[in-house]
């Protein structure tokens, strides 16, 4: 019995940390491109620095995730903050931060640099 409740939470944690978060909208990189040129956005590049040098989009910020939590402050709350990373994953933990922190306009790139081409 406390071997199945443990498997039950133990299954809940993992699906809860690949779900999206509610309040943050997801869009694939071929809409992100279309939104490349508007004005009054923040990007934000979530990868490691060397990710990042290697490999980036123009226009977009780098604040890797280990140091995400505490820079996010800098961003501006009433303008729509886009995160990306690789593949998906740890720009929604950063959607996950900015939501704790009171962002409301919160975007996430799904799949990451691996579906920019």
């Amino acid at each position: 019995m406390v071997q199945t409740i443990l498997l039950i939470i133990v299954i809940g944690l993992l699906v809860s940390r690949f779900l999206p978060v509610r309040g943050v909208k997801q869009i694939d990189a071929a809409d992100m491109k279309k939104r490349l040129k508007s004005k009054g956005q923040q990007l934000i590049d979530v990868r490691s620095p060397s990710e990042f040098q290697t490999n980036h989009i123009k226009g977009f910020q780098n604040i890797p995730l280990p140091q995400f939590k505490e820079q996010a402050h800098e961003l501006a709350k009433d303008k729509e903050v886009y995160v990306i990373c690789q593949s998906g994953m740890r720009s929604m933990q950063a959607a996950k931060i900015l939501k704790k922190q009171g962002f409301t306009q919160i975007t996430n790139i799904k799949g990451g640099m691996n579906a920019w081409r």
